[in-house]
């Protein structure tokens, strides 16, 4: 599950693995699911994020 934290006065989705931070909950999710299987980042998925 990604963890919701709020930052700038926006609630943000993590990627609990990577630490990665997205506004849209989809995309945090892929981010984990790949990062979980993989072991590594996805190039196309990290694009649609914000970085730490």
């Amino acid at each position: 599950m990604v963890k919701i934290i709020q930052k700038d006065n926006k609630e943000l989705y993590q990627c609990e693995e990577c630490g990665y931070e997205y506004e849209d909950r989809e995309w945090a999710e892929k981010c984990q699911k790949w990062c979980s299987e993989h072991k590594s980042c996805n190039l196309e998925i990290i694009k649609h994020g914000n970085s730490k």
